[in-house]
């Protein structure tokens, strides 16, 4: 039983394919006389589109992943599903005029009237393996160019078995896909290191009662579709192999796509979310059908980051776990920073660590992290449902900044509820932040997603749904189709204005322009405290502490502290001082003036980082892009040419689909 596996475009091509990695593995190694084989299709095109036209690695990501909430890379290949190249080419104009540039528009359309001979190429590349068995993948801008070669290999080769799974297949998305495209023989749906090892199985043993397979989209003799009741529980993480990426460094190597992208390995630890199995954030659509979390033993998942190190020499490395499983703070990380290897790692964490937590991971090499920030203000994260403060947010900005590590992350709006009063006090603190991490982008509207509680509960707020509009220019499906087979969906705009949307926007503009020269830092002498700033609001350059009042203060506001807790403990460090909550307050508010300290909800935090070697590592990780020729990493966040929200949940990556293409990791 042969077996190939297809990973399309848009799937990012600076990744192998987790989840194809996976599957390799679990045919090769659990069902005798297979063997499993993965095409690089995605590598492919970028050799096929550069032979052909101009055409770069910014231009691959916008459509893999820059345009997703627009369905731009979906509309591409939609003309090779439905052999049209014009394939309502007039509807894309009418929706993305004023969204799109010129010259992204012309080429858009360029792309969907030449790919429809790419598919060819693959169709027939597939048919000439001869595989029994053709395993399609599908994540984000994946899904028509998969259904594309699915139909074109049916179309040659009807014998071959035609299977696809991954997250645009979870659920009632995967039903649908099954139930309005017959070439596809079999859609899995959920976890597939069972499921699809088992359907190879009973394919090679010629059975046809498949109703055991979880998830399993089938069709009787007659041509009915049957859609087996998905896993009632996750995957155990001790039956969750290791990935096999075979051949595509090699295929990297061959490509033009060498030149565009530092490869970097793929690594999982953990599924689901113990946040979010907790407190499910009301925008969050990650894990789809299964929100348990669980995570791999600490010596099984170091043995495999070693071994994959090891074995490809490959040293960067993205961790697409949902988020960090806290215990390998003290298994995984210190056996890491004593391995010797200079790992480069990037990882989901949660905002509210500790800076001793942060420096365990900059030292284990973890220096890209996404904390899934998304806003600075108390009450809109509370409608958020996301358990952190905004002064924990803007600490974790600073420590990161201390620690070496390179924070990335969003800032959303849109939340029902939500006013402008909550978003004035955070908009004039902005010049203070500076020299912090900026967000990716500017501030997007949130996106409504499948499998999040906005979408599921519409008491929250949102009602009347409608699939984007992407949707309708791209698939031949009636709207009720349309709503099961959809992911991101349109609802009424709630939440700020426009006012404030653009005074908030206007200085997120400003932080990003001017964070590579703003600076702020502070030196604990003991006796005295010593400030250095550089801010373009801020015309003091050094301030100096040395009242031991002040100094106590100083201290305490390492951590978020309300002015009746700070009066309280300053009082018990500087015995016999008589001031009280009133003069805290005032030092607070000239603080907060002078852009030392942050202030929300009722709560200060001071913003210097630690004055160790903050430029050095800075310049330092600035070499290391520029060198490497890659941009700093957004996985997550973002918004897209027209504003619309790419949430740090928006960017799906599922590691908990093993028929889902890989990208990185996104915030919780």
């Amino acid at each position: 039983m042969r077996v190939l596996l297809v990973n399309m475009p848009w799937s990012p091509i600076d990744l192998p394919s987790l989840a194809l990695g996976i599957l390799k593995r679990s045919i090769d190694e659990r069902v005798p006389g297979a063997t499993a084989d993965v095409l690089h299709a995605n590598l492919e095109f970028t050799d096929w589109i550069t032979a052909r036209r101009e055409f770069t690695a910014d231009d691959y990501e916008y459509y893999a992943l820059s345009s997703y909430f627009m369905g731009c890379g979906d509309w591409v290949f939609s003309s090779a599903l439905y052999d049209d190249p014009t394939w309502r080419e007039d509807e894309f104009a009418s929706v993305m005029k004023g969204k799109l540039r010129s010259s992204r528009m012309r080429m858009t359309r360029e792309l969907h009237r030449e790919v429809p001979r790419f598919v060819e190429e693959i169709a027939r590349r597939v048919v000439a393996y001869g595989p029994d068995v053709v395993g399609f993948t599908s994540t984000f801008q994946q899904n028509t160019a998969a259904l594309a070669a699915a139909r074109h290999v049916k179309r040659l080769a009807p014998h071959i078995v035609t299977v696809m799974g991954g997250a645009n297949c979870d659920a009632e998305q995967g039903a649908a896909v099954h139930r309005n495209f017959p070439f596809v023989d079999h859609v899995v749906r959920g976890e597939g290191e069972t499921a699809f090892p088992e359907l190879v199985k009973a394919l090679a043993e010629e059975r046809t009662d498949l109703g055991g397979i979880p998830g399993l989209c089938h069709r009787a003799a007659d041509g009915t579709g049957i859609v087996n009741p998905m896993a009632t529980a996750p995957l155990p993480p001790a039956h969750i192999l290791p990935p096999d990426y075979s051949g595509y460094f090699e295929c990297l190597a061959a490509s033009v796509a060498r030149n565009w992208v530092e490869p970097k390995l793929v690594v999982e630890g953990a599924r689901g979310c113990w946040w979010g199995e907790k407190h499910h954030c009301t925008f969050c659509g990650l894990n789809g059908s299964f929100m348990q979390f669980r995570s791999k033993s600490p010596d099984v998942f170091y043995e495999e980051i070693m071994d994959l190190a090891r074995r490809h020499r490959v040293l960067d490395m993205y961790v697409v776990d949902n988020i960090l499983d806290m215990g390998y703070l003290n298994t995984v990380l210190p056996r890491i920073i004593d391995s010797g290897y200079d790992l480069r790692l990037h990882i989901e964490i949660k905002a509210n660590m500790r800076r001793p937590q942060l420096r365990t991971l900059s030292d284990a090499g973890l220096i890209y992290v996404q904390p899934g920030i998304e806003s600075l203000n108390n009450r809109v994260l509370d409608l958020m449902d996301k358990g952190v403060s905004g002064c924990q947010n803007v600490r974790m900005l600073r420590d990161g900044a201390e620690t070496g590590l390179s924070v990335s992350w969003n800032y959303l709006h849109g939340f029902p509820g939500e006013t402008a009063e909550d978003y004035e006090p955070v908009i004039a603190q902005i010049p203070a932040l500076e020299h912090l991490d900026p967000p990716v982008d500017l501030s997007a509207r949130i996106a409504i997603e499948r499998f999040s509680p906005y979408f599921n509960r519409p008491e929250l707020g949102f009602t009347g749904l409608r699939p984007e509009a992407h949707y309708r220019f791209t698939y031949d499906l009636p709207e009720e189709e349309l709503y099961d087979l959809a992911y991101v969906f349109e609802a009424p705009a709630r939440g700020i204005g426009e006012p404030t949307v653009s005074a908030l926007n206007d200085a997120l503009a400003g932080w990003r322009k001017h964070h590579t020269d703003a600076r702020l830092t502070h030196t604990d002498l003991g006796d005295r405290i010593v400030l250095v700033s550089r801010r373009r609001a801020f015309p003091w350059r050094a301030m100096e502490l040395a009242d031991p009042f002040e100094v106590a203060l100083f201290r305490l506001l390492d951590q978020p502290h309300a002015p009746s807790a700070l009066a309280r403990k300053a009082a018990a460090r500087v015995p016999g001082d008589p001031r009280g909550q009133e003069e805290v307050e005032r030092i607070l508010d000239e603080w907060v003036a002078r852009g030392v300290v942050f202030t929300d909800g009722g709560q200060y935090v001071h913003l210097a980082p630690a004055a160790v070697n903050e430029d050095l590592l800075r310049l330092d990780f600035m070499r290391h892009l520029h060198t490497a020729g890659v941009q700093a990493p957004t996985a997550g966040g973002g918004a897209a040419e027209d504003g619309t929200a790419r949430s740090d949940s928006g960017d799906r990556d599922r590691a908990d689909d093993p028929l889902d293409a890989d990208r990185p990791p996104v915030s919780v």
